[in-house]
């Protein structure tokens, strides 16, 4: 009910928070985990885990198809009142994780060294992409329902617990990486080991939390059976996660062939470096949007519409000075932010250039991606997938083919900001005409 009536800035805060501090804490993690193989395993290692940044983005693709859809539909109904829907949704969501998380893992296993080897790998990196991916494959179930169960607790009122669900996760990661990588020195497969079993004993207690039958959603007989408009729901608006996070996997798979090419593998690693410090900053993004999703969800199903835009706006505001921070970080000191994920001077230089290219106008992307998110919570799916595929596939994918044969490796690197700002500048026009054709209609 507080959705619908506390004050919205503070109810932004109140969801938004929690979701920040995990996301964060996430990214952080990322960090620990590249700088512990870059510094322990080589830098060769850290290149091969570049290369499996497509897999996860593949693989967070079908998570997020399910685990968003399914929370943005709980979010609705549970503004509308129809409390029965919102449990069958949830029991619909624990069926499709572990049939999309199962047929995922198989196919990708019988096909791994091939499909590798289409993500960018060499013969000095495979090795290493091949033993993370292996395990992180094996549990990819856990994950999917570890991500998905995380997404129907901010849904479900629970922001707190799913913060709690991600500190737990990161902090059981970080002891788990420290015994594995670096005191087993079982290398990148440890990595894999600890990502996976921290993910399971989070999964345990948010399972344990909605097994309590005096929440209003919980898990109980009668509602895991698919049912198709449920499904089709689901789908329909988790589609737009699911083809931003597959085009990433495309955009990638293309980055680390083009970084190959024009640089070699520590082009490969340098792009794997600054792609993990853009993502920090971006993680407090995708915290915002997390917080945004239920408020702006739930008062579009009750009709208020004032309040749904009042939390757009803010939205907007909080994620454009959190990447301007993070733009002056990285224009600041490239080099010290590099220097946490490795030595090698080759990589390091590399990689403190990539950082600020990669940086240089991405505070826009705070208003494209929260515009984005916020079509998607009203269920305005058709919006929303163009404008996720926007910044990547109509805007990065031509420039990052095109700009390379005029300025080789630089070229690369300065696709990412050209696509930035082209999609920025194609995103607001959008809003301003949906914000029109709302107000017509409300009279």
């Amino acid at each position: 009910m507080e959705l619908g009536t506390k004050p919205v800035g503070g109810l932004l805060m109140q969801y938004a928070i929690p979701a920040i501090i995990a996301m964060t804490a996430s990214s952080l993690y990322n960090i620990i985990d590249r700088a512990f193989i870059g510094q322990i395993v080589g830098p060769e290692a850290i290149a091969g885990l570049g290369i499996t940044f497509p897999f996860m983005n593949l693989s967070g693709a079908f998570g997020a198809a399910v685990g968003v859809g399914a929370s943005t539909c709980i979010s609705v109904k549970l503004g509308q009142r129809d409390y029965k829907t919102a449990e069958n949704l949830l029991g619909n969501t624990v069926t499709l994780n572990l049939i999309i998380g199962l047929l995922f893992m198989v196919v990708c296993l019988v096909f791994l060294d091939p499909i590798l080897r289409f993500f960018g790998a060499s013969d000095a990196t495979l090795p290493y992409a091949h033993q993370f991916m292996t395990v992180i494959l094996l549990g990819n179930m856990i994950t999917h329902m570890y991500f998905g169960m995380n997404a129907v607790l901010r849904a479900a009122g629970k922001p707190r617990h799913a913060m709690y669900s991600v500190l737990f996760t990161v902090g059981m990661n970080i002891v788990l990486i420290i015994v594995f990588v670096w005191w087993f020195r079982w290398g990148i497969r440890g990595a894999a080991m600890a990502t996976i079993s921290a993910q399971s004993m989070a999964l345990c207690w948010q399972l344990w939390i909605f097994s309590n039958k005096k929440e209003v959603l919980h898990l109980k007989k009668g509602i895991y059976k698919l049912k198709a408009n449920l499904v089709r729901n689901i789908i329909s608006i988790g589609i737009s996660p699911f083809l931003m996070n597959t085009t990433s996997c495309i955009i990638v798979i293309f980055m680390n062939n083009q970084f190959v090419h024009y640089g070699g593998d520590m082009a490969v690693g340098a792009y794997s470096i600054a792609n993990s410090v853009v993502m920090v900053f971006f993680m407090f993004v995708i915290g915002i949007t997390q917080g945004m999703q239920p408020i702006v969800g739930y008062n579009y199903g009750a009709e208020k519409y004032d309040r749904m835009l009042r939390c757009l706006w803010l939205a907007i505001a909080y994620a454009t000075a959190i990447l301007l921070c993070g733009w002056a970080l990285s224009m600041l000191f490239p080099r010290q932010i590099a220097r946490i994920f490795t030595t090698d001077a080759e990589l390091l230089d590399l990689s403190a250039k990539g950082i600020r290219l990669d940086m240089l106008v991405f505070f826009v992307v705070a208003s494209q991606a929260v515009i984005t998110n916020f079509f998607q919570c009203i269920g305005k799916v058709r919006i929303s997938i163009f404008l996720s595929l926007t910044r990547q596939l109509f805007m990065l994918l031509p420039l990052a083919y095109i700009l390379p044969k005029f300025w080789g490796l630089d070229g690369v690197w300065y696709s990412m900001p050209a696509s930035d700002f082209c999609s920025f500048a194609m995103t607001i026009p959008i809003l301003f005409w949906y914000l029109k054709k709302l107000k017509r209609n409300e009279r």
